[in-house]
């Protein structure tokens, strides 16, 4: 079984039925994070109807369909793929009566290659960290972006090399605190643990599914030098991302940034 086929097995089993995304997930959970998102998908999404009049894209791993909403209520055709069926059918609740949505499983991450098809802008929230071979998944939905189009990622953590000790240590004491707030701190630290020592479970989502922090962080410079050979423009912004509401607000006023989106358009010919 393929790296990809297993990750879609655990984000299945971690994302079932009930899971609620929220919870443990900033870029939905606080207003501020979730709004500087949607601004930056809303301008992408008008800018390629100004230069195309249309907009179809493919969103990858839309969870509940938090940013789908927005893209769609611009009138957008949307091309939603989804590796937990569980998710997918609250999807398929949700936007039921939308014609301009189109849903696909895709339990295994390669049925969007093997369709093909042509979108004028792909988008990726909090999904890169999840894939091992993020680098390879970028240049092959980039592929399928037409001359023009755009391509956008969010809710990635920064690769941990390029970080201080004190920016990591911040981050980690925030996501210990989100735990005691939650009343699971063991199962963190049990976590955190084996992490460090090296020793992870693959049967285990909570070791795998976020699987950022088996391999450290993600390759910010590496994605963004790659993206800059195919599109004119790409934005690199950091910020800060964290569970707790109150350390949200206190971190997003340090000068610690834990936490990246890739906005690159004008994809070349």
């Amino acid at each position: 079984m393929s790296g990809t086929s297993r990750m879609g097995e655990l984000q299945e089993f971690s994302h079932g039925q009930g899971h609620d995304y929220d919870a443990g997930s900033p870029h939905l959970r606080h207003a501020a994070l979730r709004q500087g998102i949607v601004e930056r998908i809303r301008a992408l999404v008008d800018g390629q109807f100004e230069r195309h009049g249309r907009c179809r894209v493919v969103e990858v791993g839309a969870g509940h369909g938090t940013f789908t909403d927005h893209v769609a209520a611009l009138g957008a055709e949307v091309t939603v793929t989804e590796m937990s069926r569980p998710s997918l059918e609250v999807l398929r609740q949700r936007f039921a009566h939308n014609p301009g949505v189109r849903l696909v499983h895709d339990p295994d991450g390669e049925r969007l290659f093997r369709d093909g098809g042509e979108f004028d802008l792909a988008l990726c929230v909090s999904v890169l960290h999840h894939i091992p071979d993020y680098q390879g998944f970028v240049k092959r939905i980039s592929d399928l972006v037409v001359p023009g189009g755009a391509f956008a990622s969010f809710q990635d953590p920064i690769w941990y090399p390029s970080r201080s000790r004190a920016n990591m240590t911040a981050d980690r004491w925030a996501y210990y605190a989100w735990r005691v707030g939650r009343g699971d701190l063991v199962n963190g630290v049990r976590t955190r643990l084996r992490r460090a020592r090296g020793t992870l479970d693959e049967s285990n989502p909570s070791d795998m599914v976020e699987y950022h922090v088996v391999r450290q962080g993600v390759d910010d410079r590496a994605l963004e030098s790659m993206l800059r050979e195919r599109f004119a423009s790409v934005d690199r912004w950091t910020y800060w991302s964290t569970q707790s509401p109150a350390l949200q607000a206190l971190g997003s006023r340090s000068q610690f940034r834990t936490t990246f989106g890739l906005v690159a358009s004008d994809r070349r010919s």
